[in-house]
């Protein structure tokens, strides 16, 4: 018991499905011994047994699963800062996240843009990125939830650090010297300088200075095609430049089994990639295979991570 890691899964927003995902991923048998698991979220909507549960307040009985629901998004909220607040206490080695409702975190009165940036912010950092990872194919973004405008004024610095960032997870998963491919902002990488000349003029040096720190990187690639390639077994780690370039090609080869890992924080959080989906909430429908991999990933990079800390 004292090998396994220590994971916290928050229960996500009590009138979405995370509960009922969070209940069929522990009764998993492929899942369950991975770690010693603690949920956070109310004992009484979660119904568990058996396995220990961090109780953040008591939600009123009227509660109704499918409807949106300010109470809900203030619960979901704390939930969070309790699991990260673990994790940064060492009391926890990893966090997954079920799914919270932005909308109704944001009709409880607070300003959110979205899981990975609140937990950086309780974190103490401003460098947050968003890798999304299935069985096929690993993805992290340069940009995430801004203005599409605003994603295109890149940086070498950021298009960098994001290419360290991917390399350090991949290897946390297991990969000992991945093989990152960084996309292009523009229609066929620029076509040198024919469609836009930030791909030789910001991305390029990036790939060069990753190059030169010793990592396997190849690009700019052509977004419309480097994807196909990947999945095909040529790369491990694919770098898109904004939300849309990652996020399309991940979700549709894998949409179920896709988990959003965060990464540039101090901790590791590995999260389901799908919403709330009040729409099936309550009727035990809901797939629970991206939890079912958040739960496997959190508990590798969290294996993996303890055991190079005992390396000499």
């Amino acid at each position: 018991m004292s090998e396994r890691p220590t994971i916290a899964i928050t229960m996500g927003d009590p009138a979405g499905i995370g509960p009922e995902v969070v209940r069929k991923g522990l009764a998993d048998p492929a899942v369950s011994p991975l770690a010693n698991w603690v949920v956070v979220g109310d004992e009484r909507i979660l119904a568990l047994s058996g396995v220990e549960v961090v109780s953040v307040g008591s939600l009123p009985d009227d509660i109704v699963p499918g409807r949106l629901d300010a109470r809900c998004g203030a619960a979901a909220v704390e939930y969070v800062r309790v699991a990260t607040e673990m994790c940064l206490a060492r009391k926890a080695d990893a966090m997954v996240t079920a799914p919270l409702n932005k909308e109704a975190v944001v009709l409880s009165g607070r300003p959110f843009s979205g899981h990975t940036e609140y937990i950086a912010e309780l974190c103490g950092t401003r460098d947050s990125r968003m890798l999304l990872v299935s069985e096929q194919l690993a993805t992290v973004h340069v940009t995430t939830h801004v203005a599409l405008r605003k994603a295109c004024e890149l940086t070498t610095e950021r298009v960098l650090r994001t290419i360290q960032l991917g390399e350090e997870a991949m290897r946390l998963l297991g990969h000992a010297r991945p093989r990152i491919a960084v996309c292009g902002l523009n229609p066929h990488a620029g076509e040198h300088g024919l469609f836009g000349e930030e791909d030789q003029r910001v991305i390029v040096p990036a790939i060069e200075a990753a190059r030169a720190a010793g990592m396997e990187c190849s690009g700019p690639h052509a977004g419309d095609a480097v994807f196909l390639q990947a999945v095909r077994g040529a790369y491990d780690l694919v770098v898109a430049m904004y939300h849309d370039q990652g996020h399309i090609p991940m979700k549709l080869i894998d949409f179920e089994g896709t988990v959003n890992i965060s990464l540039g924080i101090p901790i590791i959080r590995t999260s389901v990639d799908h919403g709330t989906a009040f729409d099936i909430a309550g009727k035990n429908v809901a797939d629970a295979r991206s939890m079912k991999q958040a739960m496997r990933m959190a508990a590798r990079m969290a294996t993996s991570r303890r055991g190079m800390a005992l390396k000499p």
